[in-house]
């Protein structure tokens, strides 16, 4: 093993050849069609990602009775799966502790993000049927949850404007990932 490490440090910092210009063709597969732009859903903080929509409150507490209650309860409390509903602090992180050590998880405590919680929402959920939500069906179902929450009025109607504005407690709880990704960080 003696032997050996001389020879790894000197490999490790041997100068690296130049990459080809050119990637070789080998004549397999094709460029990516619309099928990967279907699987490109994803719903950034700032809104970018939003599709056309809105629901309100009231159709919210509709598509909840039908799809959600029976994993999380009638009123997002109480249920066999985790509550979505529930007061109190923002959950904080402690290193080595997760943080239902200290509180429940909910949407009102947690979410950092209101736009999150629609990419949530229309992805995963309901869990038998995950993306089987139109965007009206999840606008509305973000207004519920918000609205059981205390963090927007019954009469709030959400769309991808409005999602962008409102403001989640626990946002001040999560550190912004700031870096650059390019030819500096590789």
């Amino acid at each position: 093993m003696r032997r050996l490490l001389p020879l790894l440090f000197a490999l490790a910092c041997a100068p690296r050849a130049e990459a080809p210009a050119e990637v070789p063709a080998f004549g397999l597969g094709r460029p990516p069609g619309p099928e990967v732009q279907a699987w490109d859903q994803d719903v950034r903080p700032d809104g970018v990602g939003l599709p056309a929509g809105s629901g309100d409150v009231r159709a919210g507490g509709e598509v909840y009775a039908r799809q959600c209650a029976r994993c999380h309860g009638p009123t997002g409390v109480e249920g066999p799966q985790d509550p979505l509903v529930g007061r109190g602090e923002p959950v904080g992180f402690k290193l080595g502790s997760h943080p239902r050590g200290k509180s429940f998880v909910t949407v009102g405590n947690y979410w950092p993000y209101a736009t999150t919680l629609y990419d949530y929402l229309r992805r995963a959920m309901p869990a038998d049927a995950p993306g089987s939500l139109t965007p009206d069906e999840v606008y509305a179902l973000c207004a519920w949850l918000l609205w059981r929450n205390d963090l927007l009025p019954a009469e709030t109607v959400l769309d991808a404007a409005s999602l962008v504005r409102v403001q989640m407690p626990a946002r001040v709880r999560f550190v912004p990932d700031d870096r650059s990704i390019g030819a500096s960080q590789r």
